[in-house]
């Protein structure tokens, strides 16, 4: 967010001064000083614990909430000083991705630090149900948690510093190509792209996976249960058939070849698409 200010800045050609003593409150805002003066940059709840008097602005911030935007107000030596919003634009293959997950049998769930309008409006586009906004960073663990502890099996998908707690908390954590070190850190897997789509082909493919290793797992225990006692002569009693050795090793080598073969199949997986 910080680099689209500044981006913004360069844009309308306006002067960026150097900042001293920031200091970065995760879920609420920024402050520091700058040219002398006290700067603060947040959501309108901390301005209004900071002692800020933010009302004058508070019509403006509801409406710029309701468009699905982030307002943050500026605050300078104490007093509001205007409003900066900023707003998520959504990846072209985010929706298709969210589809394939719930065309999966996945509940897909936000939890996001936003305003409850700018939630609802992502998640409105999105095809998301359930919404969990204003979630301060500690507070994204604490909702997996709650997810858990309902018999669950929850898989966290983020990339920013505040994702880390819950990457950590969560049965699996995936985090993006365009992620934090921190994330990437707490994270169980780590895709080589910021695509969505991305996390849908992993789910996939190591369902497929799983589906080979119980296919494997079944002809391994099919085979030997009649391979073994046929090589130990329950045969020959009744047959005078006995395995030669020499045929018992071709045996064994084919019952690998073919789990090998089997496996190897993996290689011609291809994602779905929505």
């Amino acid at each position: 967010m910080g680099q689209s200010i500044v981006r913004e800045a360069g844009l309308r050609k306006l002067k960026l001064m150097a900042a001293s003593g920031f200091k970065a409150l995760p879920g609420f805002g920024v402050t520091g000083k700058v040219n002398g003066r006290s700067v603060a940059l947040g959501k309108a709840k901390f301005m209004k614990d900071e002692g800020v008097d933010v009302s004058s602005l508070l019509e403006r911030v509801d409406e710029m909430s309701r468009q699905g935007k982030t307002p943050m107000i500026l605050c300078v030596d104490n007093k509001a000083a205007g409003i900066i919003a900023a707003a998520d634009t959504l990846k072209p293959n985010t929706k298709s991705a969210i589809a394939r997950l719930q065309g999966l049998g996945l509940d897909v769930v936000m939890l996001t630090g936003d305003n409850p309008y700018t939630a609802q409006a992502v998640a409105g586009e999105l095809g998301i149900k359930t919404v969990f906004s204003e979630v301060l960073p500690g507070g994204k663990a604490d909702e997996v948690k709650k997810l858990m502890d309902q018999g669950r099996f929850v898989a966290m998908v983020g990339d920013g510093v505040n994702d880390a707690p819950a990457l950590a908390r969560a049965h699996i954590g995936i985090a993006l190509a365009s992620g934090t070190d921190i994330a990437m850190e707490a994270s169980d897997i780590t895709l080589m792209t910021s695509d969505m789509r991305a996390v849908v082909d992993a789910i996939e493919l190591s369902r497929m996976t799983m589906r080979k290793i119980k296919q494997n797992l079944f002809w391994a225990f099919f085979y030997n249960s009649l391979g073994i006692p046929i090589a130990a002569g329950i045969l020959y009693p009744f047959s005078g058939i006995l395995l030669k050795p020499l045929f018992a090793a071709a045996a064994m080598s084919l019952s690998s070849v073919s789990v090998v073969t089997n496996s190897l199949l993996l290689k011609r997986f291809k994602p779905s698409q929505q």
